[in-house]
Protein backbone atom coordinates (compact mmCIF):
# COMPACT_ATOMS: atom_id res chain seq x y z
CA UNK A 1 0.00 0.00 0.00
CA UNK A 2 1.20 3.72 -0.45
CA UNK A 3 2.23 5.77 2.23
CA UNK A 4 1.68 9.71 2.03
CA UNK A 5 4.58 12.05 3.12
CA UNK A 6 4.23 15.89 3.97
CA UNK A 7 6.98 18.33 3.21
CA UNK A 8 6.84 22.02 2.95
CA UNK A 9 9.63 24.59 0.88
CA UNK A 10 9.80 28.17 1.85
CA UNK A 11 9.98 28.98 -1.81
CA UNK A 12 9.34 26.35 -4.79
CA UNK A 13 9.33 26.71 -8.58
CA UNK A 14 6.09 25.87 -9.84
CA UNK A 15 4.37 25.62 -13.61
CA UNK A 16 4.12 29.74 -12.95
CA UNK A 17 7.07 30.73 -11.18
CA UNK A 18 8.38 30.29 -7.30
CA UNK A 19 5.94 30.21 -4.99
CA UNK A 20 6.04 30.56 -1.17
CA UNK A 21 4.86 28.20 1.60
CA UNK A 22 4.90 25.21 -0.74
CA UNK A 23 3.62 21.62 0.65
CA UNK A 24 3.73 18.74 -0.99
CA UNK A 25 2.34 15.82 0.03
CA UNK A 26 4.56 12.46 -1.94
CA UNK A 27 3.07 8.78 -2.22
CA UNK A 28 5.73 6.36 -1.67
CA UNK A 29 5.38 2.55 -2.90
CA UNK A 30 7.80 -0.37 -3.82
CA UNK A 31 8.42 1.54 -7.22
CA UNK A 32 9.17 4.99 -5.99
CA UNK A 33 7.31 8.18 -5.65
CA UNK A 34 5.15 10.42 -7.11
CA UNK A 35 3.53 13.88 -6.01
CA UNK A 36 -0.01 13.74 -4.84
CA UNK A 37 -0.78 17.33 -4.23
CA UNK A 38 1.06 20.68 -3.97
CA UNK A 39 -0.16 23.84 -2.79
CA UNK A 40 1.07 26.54 -2.40
CA UNK A 41 0.15 29.19 0.68
CA UNK A 42 0.21 26.21 2.85
CA UNK A 43 0.99 26.28 6.15
CA UNK A 44 3.71 24.12 7.69
CA UNK A 45 1.25 22.12 9.78
CA UNK A 46 4.37 19.44 11.00
CA UNK A 47 5.30 18.67 7.38
CA UNK A 48 9.22 18.05 6.86
CA UNK A 49 10.79 20.62 5.43
CA UNK A 50 12.59 19.90 1.69
CA UNK A 51 14.84 22.97 2.33
CA UNK A 52 14.24 27.06 1.59
CA UNK A 53 14.46 27.28 -1.94
CA UNK A 54 13.63 24.07 -3.87
CA UNK A 55 13.29 22.97 -7.76
CA UNK A 56 12.06 20.60 -10.25
CA UNK A 57 15.03 18.25 -11.28
CA UNK A 58 16.17 18.98 -14.33
CA UNK A 59 16.05 16.72 -17.59
CA UNK A 60 19.33 15.99 -19.62
CA UNK A 61 17.91 15.32 -22.65
CA UNK A 62 20.84 14.22 -25.13
CA UNK A 63 23.78 11.84 -23.80
CA UNK A 64 26.65 10.12 -25.00
CA UNK A 65 28.12 8.26 -21.55
CA UNK A 66 31.40 7.00 -22.84
CA UNK A 67 32.34 10.31 -23.76
CA UNK A 68 32.43 11.97 -20.44
CA UNK A 69 35.85 9.59 -20.09
CA UNK A 70 37.56 11.35 -23.33
CA UNK A 71 36.76 14.64 -21.83
CA UNK A 72 39.70 16.94 -22.80
CA UNK A 73 41.89 14.53 -25.37
CA UNK A 74 40.54 16.09 -28.72
CA UNK A 75 41.74 19.76 -27.65
CA UNK A 76 45.10 19.45 -30.06
CA UNK A 77 45.23 19.97 -33.63
CA UNK A 78 47.77 17.32 -35.22
CA UNK A 79 50.14 19.17 -36.94
CA UNK A 80 49.17 17.96 -40.50
CA UNK A 81 45.80 19.55 -40.13
CA UNK A 82 45.20 23.31 -41.38
CA UNK A 83 42.00 23.63 -39.49
CA UNK A 84 40.46 20.88 -36.99
CA UNK A 85 36.37 20.62 -36.77
CA UNK A 86 33.63 17.88 -35.99
CA UNK A 87 34.96 15.28 -38.35
CA UNK A 88 38.86 15.51 -37.12
CA UNK A 89 37.36 15.34 -33.12
CA UNK A 90 35.17 12.30 -34.95
CA UNK A 91 38.49 10.38 -35.76
CA UNK A 92 39.40 10.31 -32.45
CA UNK A 93 35.84 9.70 -30.57
CA UNK A 94 36.35 6.45 -32.57
CA UNK A 95 39.57 5.45 -31.34
CA UNK A 96 38.60 5.95 -27.82
CA UNK A 97 35.18 4.19 -28.33
CA UNK A 98 36.94 1.07 -29.81
CA UNK A 99 38.71 0.47 -26.65
CA UNK A 100 35.61 0.32 -24.43
CA UNK A 101 33.62 -2.86 -23.01
CA UNK A 102 30.69 -3.67 -20.90
CA UNK A 103 32.29 -2.95 -17.29
CA UNK A 104 33.87 -0.08 -18.74
CA UNK A 105 30.93 1.79 -20.10
CA UNK A 106 29.16 1.17 -16.45
CA UNK A 107 32.09 2.47 -14.89
CA UNK A 108 32.25 5.48 -16.56
CA UNK A 109 28.51 6.17 -17.13
CA UNK A 110 27.82 6.01 -12.82
CA UNK A 111 30.57 8.52 -12.66
CA UNK A 112 28.62 10.53 -14.99
CA UNK A 113 25.77 9.86 -13.49
CA UNK A 114 27.12 10.78 -10.05
CA UNK A 115 28.33 14.43 -11.77
CA UNK A 116 24.88 15.24 -13.54
CA UNK A 117 23.40 14.14 -10.27
CA UNK A 118 25.61 16.65 -8.04
CA UNK A 119 25.03 19.13 -10.61
CA UNK A 120 20.90 18.68 -10.14
CA UNK A 121 20.04 16.73 -13.01
CA UNK A 122 17.75 13.80 -12.65
CA UNK A 123 16.83 12.11 -15.64
CA UNK A 124 19.32 11.36 -18.43
CA UNK A 125 18.22 10.42 -21.90
CA UNK A 126 21.20 7.70 -23.28
CA UNK A 127 21.46 8.20 -26.79
CA UNK A 128 23.09 4.75 -27.41
CA UNK A 129 25.19 3.88 -30.47
CA UNK A 130 28.13 1.36 -28.63
CA UNK A 131 26.12 -1.41 -29.10
CA UNK A 132 28.82 -4.61 -30.11
CA UNK A 133 32.52 -5.70 -29.67
CA UNK A 134 35.02 -3.28 -31.40
CA UNK A 135 35.40 -5.53 -34.28
CA UNK A 136 31.21 -5.54 -34.81
CA UNK A 137 30.92 -8.79 -33.56
CA UNK A 138 27.65 -9.12 -31.15
CA UNK A 139 28.21 -9.80 -27.45
CA UNK A 140 26.98 -13.09 -26.39
CA UNK A 141 24.03 -11.03 -25.16
CA UNK A 142 23.27 -8.56 -27.60
CA UNK A 143 22.06 -6.17 -25.38
CA UNK A 144 25.22 -5.92 -22.83
CA UNK A 145 26.28 -3.05 -23.52
CA UNK A 146 23.04 -1.24 -23.09
CA UNK A 147 22.53 -2.80 -19.65
CA UNK A 148 25.67 -1.45 -17.93
CA UNK A 149 23.82 1.69 -18.88
CA UNK A 150 21.04 0.45 -17.23
CA UNK A 151 22.74 -0.61 -14.07
CA UNK A 152 24.93 2.52 -13.71
CA UNK A 153 21.16 4.32 -13.52
CA UNK A 154 20.21 1.92 -11.01
CA UNK A 155 23.43 2.31 -9.10
CA UNK A 156 23.68 6.30 -8.72
CA UNK A 157 19.81 6.32 -8.98
CA UNK A 158 19.40 8.82 -11.87
CA UNK A 159 16.40 8.20 -14.42
CA UNK A 160 17.06 6.64 -17.87
CA UNK A 161 15.20 7.11 -20.74
CA UNK A 162 17.55 4.85 -22.81
CA UNK A 163 17.50 5.49 -26.36
CA UNK A 164 19.26 2.60 -28.58
CA UNK A 165 20.19 3.79 -31.70
CA UNK A 166 19.94 2.37 -34.93
CA UNK A 167 22.96 3.21 -37.43
CA UNK A 168 23.11 1.58 -40.65
CA UNK A 169 25.27 3.67 -43.14
CA UNK A 170 28.10 5.90 -43.32
CA UNK A 171 26.83 8.30 -45.36
CA UNK A 172 23.71 9.99 -47.28
CA UNK A 173 25.22 8.39 -50.18
CA UNK A 174 24.51 4.67 -48.08
CA UNK A 175 28.44 3.77 -48.16
CA UNK A 176 28.98 0.96 -45.47
CA UNK A 177 30.21 1.62 -42.29
CA UNK A 178 33.96 2.17 -41.38
CA UNK A 179 36.11 -0.47 -39.93
CA UNK A 180 35.64 2.23 -36.97
CA UNK A 181 31.60 2.20 -37.03
CA UNK A 182 31.06 -1.45 -37.58
CA UNK A 183 30.43 -1.60 -33.53
CA UNK A 184 27.07 0.67 -33.79
CA UNK A 185 25.82 -1.14 -36.87
CA UNK A 186 22.30 -3.04 -36.90
CA UNK A 187 19.88 -4.00 -39.59
CA UNK A 188 16.26 -3.15 -38.70
CA UNK A 189 15.32 -6.63 -37.52
CA UNK A 190 17.90 -6.84 -35.16
CA UNK A 191 17.45 -3.25 -34.22
CA UNK A 192 13.71 -4.40 -33.25
CA UNK A 193 14.96 -7.21 -31.44
CA UNK A 194 17.15 -5.33 -29.22
CA UNK A 195 14.27 -2.51 -28.79
CA UNK A 196 11.95 -5.50 -27.52
CA UNK A 197 14.26 -6.63 -25.05
CA UNK A 198 14.83 -3.52 -23.66
CA UNK A 199 11.60 -2.71 -23.43
CA UNK A 200 10.65 -5.53 -20.88
CA UNK A 201 13.23 -4.74 -18.43
CA UNK A 202 11.07 -4.33 -15.45
CA UNK A 203 12.66 -1.12 -14.12
CA UNK A 204 10.54 2.15 -12.60
CA UNK A 205 13.09 4.16 -13.35
CA UNK A 206 13.75 3.39 -16.77
CA UNK A 207 11.99 4.70 -20.29
CA UNK A 208 12.99 3.35 -23.34
CA UNK A 209 12.81 5.31 -26.68
CA UNK A 210 13.94 5.01 -30.07
CA UNK A 211 17.01 6.62 -31.55
CA UNK A 212 17.78 7.14 -35.53
CA UNK A 213 21.19 8.45 -35.28
CA UNK A 214 20.76 10.45 -38.08
CA UNK A 215 19.91 10.87 -41.81
CA UNK A 216 23.04 10.00 -43.27
CA UNK A 217 23.14 7.10 -40.89
CA UNK A 218 19.91 5.66 -41.77
CA UNK A 219 18.48 5.12 -44.98
CA UNK A 220 14.88 6.83 -45.75
CA UNK A 221 13.30 3.30 -46.16
CA UNK A 222 14.75 1.59 -42.75
CA UNK A 223 13.55 5.17 -40.88
CA UNK A 224 9.84 4.05 -41.99
CA UNK A 225 9.96 0.32 -41.32
CA UNK A 226 11.07 1.20 -37.89
CA UNK A 227 8.84 3.93 -37.75
CA UNK A 228 6.29 1.51 -38.66
CA UNK A 229 7.09 -1.35 -36.74
CA UNK A 230 6.57 0.66 -33.37
CA UNK A 231 3.24 2.16 -33.43
CA UNK A 232 2.33 -2.06 -33.63
CA UNK A 233 4.40 -3.20 -30.64
CA UNK A 234 1.84 -3.70 -27.62
CA UNK A 235 2.29 -0.96 -24.49
CA UNK A 236 4.73 -2.21 -21.67
CA UNK A 237 2.09 -2.14 -18.36
CA UNK A 238 4.27 0.11 -16.78
CA UNK A 239 4.82 2.83 -19.54
CA UNK A 240 3.17 4.96 -21.74
CA UNK A 241 1.75 3.76 -25.05
CA UNK A 242 4.34 2.53 -27.42
CA UNK A 243 3.28 4.92 -29.86
CA UNK A 244 3.85 7.69 -27.62
CA UNK A 245 7.92 6.44 -27.17
CA UNK A 246 9.97 9.49 -27.49
CA UNK A 247 12.23 9.32 -31.08
CA UNK A 248 15.43 11.46 -31.00
CA UNK A 249 17.56 11.78 -33.95
CA UNK A 250 20.66 13.67 -34.57
CA UNK A 251 19.69 16.46 -37.51
CA UNK A 252 21.35 19.94 -39.37
CA UNK A 253 24.53 19.78 -36.54
CA UNK A 254 27.40 20.56 -39.18
CA UNK A 255 27.39 22.33 -42.53
CA UNK A 256 28.80 19.74 -44.17
CA UNK A 257 26.06 17.66 -42.84
CA UNK A 258 23.12 19.57 -44.61
CA UNK A 259 25.00 20.06 -48.03
CA UNK A 260 24.95 16.26 -48.35
CA UNK A 261 21.92 16.18 -47.87
CA UNK A 262 21.05 19.06 -50.27
CA UNK A 263 23.46 16.89 -52.77
CA UNK A 264 21.97 13.59 -52.00
CA UNK A 265 18.32 14.03 -50.96
CA UNK A 266 17.84 17.40 -52.90
CA UNK A 267 16.47 19.18 -49.53
CA UNK A 268 17.68 20.38 -46.31
CA UNK A 269 17.92 17.49 -43.62
CA UNK A 270 15.22 19.44 -41.31
CA UNK A 271 12.85 19.82 -44.26
CA UNK A 272 13.13 16.12 -45.31
CA UNK A 273 12.57 15.02 -42.46
CA UNK A 274 9.69 17.37 -41.61
CA UNK A 275 8.24 16.21 -45.19
CA UNK A 276 8.85 12.51 -45.23
CA UNK A 277 8.41 11.63 -41.39
CA UNK A 278 5.24 12.15 -39.04
CA UNK A 279 7.00 14.49 -36.63
CA UNK A 280 5.47 15.34 -33.42
CA UNK A 281 5.96 16.29 -29.62
CA UNK A 282 7.09 12.62 -29.30
CA UNK A 283 10.54 13.92 -31.07
CA UNK A 284 13.61 15.32 -30.14
CA UNK A 285 15.72 16.40 -32.96
CA UNK A 286 19.38 16.62 -31.54
CA UNK A 287 21.33 19.99 -32.29
CA UNK A 288 19.11 21.14 -35.37
CA UNK A 289 21.39 24.07 -35.67
CA UNK A 290 21.59 24.82 -39.32
CA UNK A 291 17.85 25.89 -40.08
CA UNK A 292 16.09 28.33 -42.66
CA UNK A 293 13.74 30.58 -41.26
CA UNK A 294 10.99 28.47 -42.61
CA UNK A 295 12.64 24.62 -41.30
CA UNK A 296 12.28 26.70 -37.91
CA UNK A 297 8.98 27.80 -37.92
CA UNK A 298 8.04 24.26 -38.79
CA UNK A 299 9.93 22.38 -36.59
CA UNK A 300 8.39 24.67 -33.94
CA UNK A 301 4.59 24.06 -35.11
CA UNK A 302 5.17 20.32 -34.68
CA UNK A 303 5.24 20.36 -30.77
CA UNK A 304 8.89 18.29 -31.42
CA UNK A 305 11.30 19.33 -28.70
CA UNK A 306 14.80 21.23 -30.38
CA UNK A 307 17.58 19.23 -27.98
CA UNK A 308 20.16 22.17 -27.43
CA UNK A 309 23.60 21.41 -26.08
CA UNK A 310 25.57 24.18 -25.79
CA UNK A 311 28.47 23.40 -24.33
CA UNK A 312 29.35 20.52 -26.53
CA UNK A 313 28.08 22.46 -29.77
CA UNK A 314 30.22 24.94 -28.87
CA UNK A 315 33.55 22.32 -28.24
CA UNK A 316 32.94 21.42 -32.05
CA UNK A 317 32.33 24.66 -33.31
CA UNK A 318 28.91 23.56 -34.46
CA UNK A 319 27.51 26.54 -34.65
CA UNK A 320 24.38 28.76 -33.24
CA UNK A 321 20.92 27.58 -32.82
CA UNK A 322 18.23 30.23 -34.13
CA UNK A 323 16.95 30.83 -30.58
CA UNK A 324 14.99 34.27 -30.77
CA UNK A 325 12.75 33.06 -33.90
CA UNK A 326 12.12 29.28 -32.32
CA UNK A 327 10.94 31.07 -29.40
CA UNK A 328 9.07 33.61 -31.13
CA UNK A 329 7.00 30.39 -33.11
CA UNK A 330 6.13 28.90 -29.54
CA UNK A 331 9.01 26.34 -30.07
CA UNK A 332 9.66 23.75 -27.33
CA UNK A 333 13.43 22.82 -26.72
CA UNK A 334 15.62 21.25 -23.45
CA UNK A 335 18.94 20.82 -22.59
CA UNK A 336 22.28 18.19 -23.25
CA UNK A 337 25.46 17.49 -21.95
CA UNK A 338 26.01 15.76 -25.04
CA UNK A 339 30.02 14.92 -24.75
CA UNK A 340 30.26 15.96 -21.11
CA UNK A 341 32.89 18.44 -21.51
CA UNK A 342 30.63 20.11 -18.87
CA UNK A 343 28.11 18.60 -16.62
CA UNK A 344 26.07 21.42 -15.30
CA UNK A 345 22.36 22.71 -16.50
CA UNK A 346 23.77 26.16 -15.72
CA UNK A 347 26.49 26.09 -18.28
CA UNK A 348 24.28 24.88 -20.68
CA UNK A 349 21.52 27.25 -20.02
CA UNK A 350 24.26 30.12 -19.49
CA UNK A 351 25.66 29.34 -22.87
CA UNK A 352 22.58 28.66 -24.87
CA UNK A 353 22.11 32.58 -24.01
CA UNK A 354 25.67 33.93 -23.91
CA UNK A 355 26.12 32.62 -27.73
CA UNK A 356 22.88 34.29 -28.92
CA UNK A 357 23.97 37.73 -27.08
CA UNK A 358 28.03 37.52 -28.83
CA UNK A 359 26.02 36.78 -32.57
CA UNK A 360 23.38 39.59 -32.31
CA UNK A 361 25.75 41.86 -29.73
CA UNK A 362 22.70 42.49 -27.56
CA UNK A 363 21.73 41.46 -24.13
CA UNK A 364 18.71 39.17 -22.64
CA UNK A 365 17.66 37.70 -25.89
CA UNK A 366 15.87 34.90 -24.24
CA UNK A 367 13.67 37.21 -22.29
CA UNK A 368 10.27 38.76 -23.78
CA UNK A 369 7.61 41.28 -23.07
CA UNK A 370 5.58 38.82 -21.60
CA UNK A 371 8.65 36.99 -19.10
CA UNK A 372 11.76 39.48 -18.59
CA UNK A 373 13.74 37.07 -17.14
CA UNK A 374 15.95 35.49 -19.69
CA UNK A 375 16.85 32.89 -16.65
CA UNK A 376 13.27 31.81 -15.84
CA UNK A 377 12.33 32.00 -19.80
CA UNK A 378 15.44 29.20 -20.18
CA UNK A 379 14.95 26.93 -16.80
CA UNK A 380 11.38 26.69 -17.71
CA UNK A 381 11.68 25.38 -21.43
CA UNK A 382 14.76 23.14 -20.37
CA UNK A 383 12.09 21.50 -17.61
CA UNK A 384 9.02 21.22 -20.04
CA UNK A 385 11.47 19.95 -23.34
CA UNK A 386 12.97 17.88 -21.24
CA UNK A 387 10.40 16.06 -19.79
CA UNK A 388 8.78 15.72 -23.01
CA UNK A 389 12.02 14.54 -24.52
CA UNK A 390 12.77 11.80 -21.54
CA UNK A 391 8.63 10.45 -22.44
CA UNK A 392 8.31 10.81 -18.64
CA UNK A 393 5.66 12.72 -16.25
CA UNK A 394 8.80 14.76 -14.79
CA UNK A 395 10.26 18.32 -14.51
CA UNK A 396 7.41 19.80 -12.82
CA UNK A 397 5.99 20.23 -9.41
CA UNK A 398 2.75 18.54 -10.13
CA UNK A 399 0.55 15.62 -8.81
CA UNK A 400 0.88 12.67 -10.61
CA UNK A 401 4.83 13.79 -11.56
CA UNK A 402 8.00 11.80 -10.17
CA UNK A 403 9.09 13.14 -6.73
CA UNK A 404 12.32 14.59 -8.20
CA UNK A 405 13.74 17.39 -5.81
CA UNK A 406 16.82 19.86 -6.35
CA UNK A 407 17.35 22.30 -3.41
CA UNK A 408 19.68 25.25 -3.83
CA UNK A 409 22.25 26.06 -1.02
CA UNK A 410 20.05 28.86 0.35
CA UNK A 411 23.33 29.89 2.50
CA UNK A 412 25.59 30.36 -0.84
CA UNK A 413 26.83 33.87 -1.04
CA UNK A 414 25.73 34.10 -4.53
CA UNK A 415 21.90 34.07 -3.52
CA UNK A 416 23.05 36.57 -0.52
CA UNK A 417 19.78 39.55 -0.40
CA UNK A 418 17.97 37.95 -3.89
CA UNK A 419 14.15 37.68 -3.64
CA UNK A 420 12.48 34.68 -5.18
CA UNK A 421 12.01 36.38 -8.28
CA UNK A 422 15.83 36.97 -8.59
CA UNK A 423 17.01 33.77 -7.96
CA UNK A 424 17.09 31.53 -10.79
CA UNK A 425 19.22 34.26 -12.79
CA UNK A 426 21.44 34.79 -9.87
CA UNK A 427 21.71 30.88 -10.07
CA UNK A 428 22.14 31.05 -14.05
CA UNK A 429 24.40 34.03 -14.21
CA UNK A 430 25.99 34.75 -11.01
CA UNK A 431 29.12 32.05 -10.61
CA UNK A 432 31.01 29.35 -11.38
CA UNK A 433 30.48 27.57 -7.57
CA UNK A 434 27.64 24.49 -7.82
CA UNK A 435 25.09 24.95 -5.23
CA UNK A 436 22.91 22.27 -5.88
CA UNK A 437 23.30 21.26 -2.28
CA UNK A 438 20.63 18.11 -1.90
CA UNK A 439 19.09 16.49 -4.82
CA UNK A 440 15.85 13.66 -4.55
CA UNK A 441 15.17 11.32 -7.66
CA UNK A 442 12.16 9.32 -6.74
CA UNK A 443 11.54 10.66 -3.50
CA UNK A 444 14.99 8.94 -2.94
CA UNK A 445 17.43 11.52 -1.22
CA UNK A 446 20.58 10.77 -4.22
CA UNK A 447 22.62 13.81 -3.01
CA UNK A 448 23.24 15.18 0.72
CA UNK A 449 25.37 18.19 1.40
CA UNK A 450 26.54 18.45 -2.29
CA UNK A 451 27.41 14.90 -2.02
CA UNK A 452 26.10 11.67 -3.45
CA UNK A 453 26.13 8.35 -1.17
CA UNK A 454 27.94 6.77 -2.88
CA UNK A 455 30.18 9.29 -4.61
CA UNK A 456 33.46 7.99 -3.29
CA UNK A 457 33.47 4.50 -4.61
CA UNK A 458 32.13 5.06 -8.01
CA UNK A 459 34.79 7.52 -8.18
CA UNK A 460 37.27 5.18 -7.26
CA UNK A 461 36.32 2.65 -9.62
CA UNK A 462 36.57 5.32 -12.29
CA UNK A 463 39.71 6.42 -12.21
CA UNK A 464 41.21 2.51 -12.45
CA UNK A 465 39.16 2.08 -15.46
CA UNK A 466 40.13 5.06 -16.82
CA UNK A 467 43.70 4.46 -16.61
CA UNK A 468 43.31 0.87 -17.56
CA UNK A 469 42.07 2.27 -21.19
CA UNK A 470 45.07 5.18 -21.48
CA UNK A 471 47.36 2.92 -21.31
CA UNK A 472 45.59 0.11 -23.68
Amino acid sequence: MPTTALHHADHAWLPGGFADDVAFAIDRSAVGAVLHAVDAKAPRAGAGTLGRIVLPGMPNLHSHAFQRAMAGLAERRAPQQAEDSFWSWREVMYAFAGRIGPDDLRAIAAQLYVEMLEAGYTQVCEFHYLHHRSDGRPYDDPAAMSLALVEAARETGIGLTLLPVLYMTGGFDGRPLSERQRRFGHDVDAYLRLLERLRALDEPALNVGVALHSLRAVPADAMRAVLDAIDAIPAHPRQRAVSRMPIHIHIAEQIGEVQDCLAIRNARPVEWLLDHAPVDARWCLVHATHLTDDETRRLAATGAVAGLCPTTEANLGDGLFPLRAYLDASGALGIGSDSHISVSPVEELRWLEYGQRLVTRHRNISASATQPSSGETLFAHALAGGAKAAGGALGAFAPGHRADVVVLDDASPLLAGRTPAQLVDSWLFAGNANIVRDVMVGGAWVVREHRHRDAERIARRYREVVERLARA
